[in-house]
């Protein structure tokens, strides 16, 4: 059994292929540019020839393409993009217009395309993926699922913080399932409101297997906690230190018992530990982060999580987690513990893909969690089990 997984972050997108008769570790995996910073290479290379630029296909990931698309509309060069691209930049297209990008129909764009530099928006491309796994005489042909995660804000009314709306979210899933797989969803069941997730799906086309789809930073957290360290704690606070966003979740035997997200470029080392310590002890309160320019925090339990009891007292993963390098030098009270799930920090969340997808696919499960747990499969070696 074949599961492609593939976490799209704003620096890169990192891919694991898993097959059940080989070690997690024998699995082929790829860290390569995630779409959005492809993008923007792109549109910058592009931006000397001053090319009218028409941008079409689907919501994706903003930050870096956001800021190549506005740097070329600042420039004086006509930009034009369809509604569904445009979403990307904002979900009220009015402030789209406003940047001075003109909206247009698929009638339009008949007489621009031999004017103008074309670039289709996507943050999945499983055609792409395919074609360079095919390159290396692996095929993508036989897979029995695939799992992808994004980062969304979900499409908040007019009027709404998108901060404040996203946590809502993430209150109203923990609250209705007490599980980081609370936050991944079979392709048909995406909530409405989850436009970017909605949009990976539509992106996609067709493809030869069910798609799962996952919010990133609950998958990176669910997957750290498969390093045997973590693993045996029975509780513990695990923070993903992100590119744009840090997302710590406090968790109990029971589940979830507290969590908030902030922005990376917000915080620094002592602003993060001082939050930790709030997750910890209980005291956090969600004006804590969202009148910081956060997400917020959501606390569901009042019991006080001790430090000091074991080796470590925070479990960090995440590309920026070198905000935590000089805590390891005694620098900082907390003892953080850099997670490697199958001696890998960077596809920790295709690892906590994997794992929902055996959440939401019941049927793959006994697999998926006999390598994940056990951390073998059936001891074929690579060269005997071709792809």
């Amino acid at each position: 059994m074949k599961i492609l997984t593939v976490d799209i972050g704003t620096g890169t997108q990192d891919i694991f292929l898993y097959d059940s008769n080989l070690d997690i570790e024998n699995g082929f995996k790829l860290v390569l540019p995630s779409p959005t910073m492809m993008v923007h290479r792109r549109l910058k290379a592009a931006l000397p020839s001053r090319t009218p630029l028409l941008l079409t296909g689907h919501q994706m990931g903003g930050g870096p393409s956001a800021w190549a698309i506005e740097e070329y509309a600042r420039a004086g060069i006509p930009v034009y993009m369809t509604p569904s691209a445009a979403t990307t930049l904002n979900d009220e297209l009015d402030k789209v217009k406003a940047l001075g990008i003109h909206i247009v129909s698929d009638d339009e764009i008949k007489g621009l395309k031999s004017k103008v530099e074309q670039l289709e928006l996507k943050d999945f491309d499983f055609e792409l993926i395919s074609k360079t796994f095919k390159d290396y005489g692996v095929s993508l042909n036989d897979l029995s699922a695939i799992a992808v995660a994004v980062f969304d804000h979900g499409n908040a009314p007019a009027g709404v913080s998108d901060r404040q709306f996203r946590f809502d979210y993430l209150d109203e899933r923990i609250r209705e399932k007490n599980s980081l797989a609370a936050f991944a969803f079979p392709s048909a069941e995406i909530p409405t409101i989850m436009t970017r997730l909605q949009s990976v799906v539509v992106s996609a086309g067709e493809l030869p297997c069910p798609l799962v789809v996952m919010d990133t930073a609950p998958a990176a957290v669910l997957g750290a906690d498969f390093d045997p360290q973590v693993a045996a704690r029975r509780q513990k606070i695990i923070c993903n230190v992100g590119n744009f966003h840090t997302l710590a979740f406090r968790l109990g035997e029971k589940g979830i018992e507290g969590v908030f997200e902030h922005h990376t470029g917000e915080i620094d080392l002592p602003k993060l530990e001082s939050l930790i310590r709030k997750l910890a002890d209980g005291s956090l309160k969600h004006a804590d982060v969202f009148d910081d320019m956060g997400h917020g925090a959501l606390m569901y339990a009042d019991e006080v999580f001790e430090f000091g009891n074991d080796d470590f007292d925070v479990v960090v993963t995440g590309p920026r987690r070198s905000m935590f390098a000089g805590a390891t030098h005694g620098m900082s009270p907390l003892r953080p513990y850099f997670a490697v799930p199958f001696g890998d920090m960077m596809i920790a969340g295709c690892f906590g893909l994997l794992a929902a997808v055996a959440e939401v696919m019941p049927s793959l499960a006994e697999s998926i969690f006999g390598s994940l747990r056990g951390g073998h499969g059936r001891g074929v070696a690579p060269w005997d089990h071709p792809s």
